[in-house]
């Protein structure tokens, strides 16, 4: 007997904001971490004086933060609009050439596989219905999932909170400690941090715990290595 497939577990059948937003997310939270700690930890060993490291990270997380909020929206509204404007000439092609625009159908239905006479019928209902055969066009021509691409306003929202999350985590041990310790605070949980990030990660990928979290550890260990040797190599002149 076949082993039931539990379908609650999987990710097609489970919506989430942050399922949806999982790039910026991402990409804002270890961003965040890895710029922060990078640049304060160079900035620490070099300076050593706490209020210019706790300023200048403060200004480093505010700036970036916006920076990168910005770059999302702008971004994630330019693919909104160059997709509207594919589909509007998609639409008029479906109006005034709309003999070429079912035989390019038919010829998209049997490229996926659908048997030649199904696929016939098939362009033949979809020709009775412009918003029906648009859309399929737009699947099948353009490779574009109207509903899947936001505004630009959801994604650079998210992108700037992840951000300043990540940011917070790096400069947190900085209002805790005298500088000494707080670097190696900082690291630790920045390090810490990365690692939990690809731990909640794994939870959508499915990735195994242990490698989604290690790899984002490894990727921030680098980082980090790179900022304290640049502040030490300062320190020399």
């Amino acid at each position: 007997m076949s082993k039931e497939i539990k379908r609650k577990n999987f990710m097609h059948s489970r919506e989430s904001r942050i399922s949806r937003r999982i790039r910026e997310v991402v990409f804002g939270v270890e961003d965040g971490i890895v710029s922060t700690v990078g640049a304060v930890t160079g900035i620490a060993v070099a300076v050593g004086d706490p209020f210019t490291i706790i300023v200048s990270g403060i200004v480093i997380v505010v700036v970036e933060s916006i920076s990168m909020g910005v770059g999302a929206y702008l971004s994630g509204k330019s693919v909104r609009e160059v997709g509207d404007r594919k589909i509007h000439e998609e639409r008029l092609e479906i109006k005034y050439s709309t003999e070429r625009e079912k035989d390019e159908l038919e010829k998209f239905f049997c490229r996926d596989g659908w048997p030649e006479d199904f696929s016939k019928e098939m362009v033949c209902i979809a020709s009775e219905n412009k918003e029906l055969m648009l859309k399929e066009m737009s699947y099948r021509e353009l490779f574009i999932f109207p509903e899947e691409i936001g505004s630009g306003i959801s994604e650079g929202l998210a992108m700037f909170f992840s951000y300043v999350v990540g940011g917070g985590i790096s400069l947190l041990a900085y209002f805790l400690f005298p500088v000494p310790q707080a670097i190696i605070f900082s690291i630790i949980f920045a390090l810490t941090g990365l690692f939990i990030l690809g731990v909640v990660v794994s939870r959508f990928t499915k990735l195994k715990w242990w490698k989604s979290g290690g790899r984002m550890f490894l990727l921030g260990t680098l980082s980090v290595s790179v900022g304290y040797l640049i502040g030490q190599i300062v320190t020399l002149f």
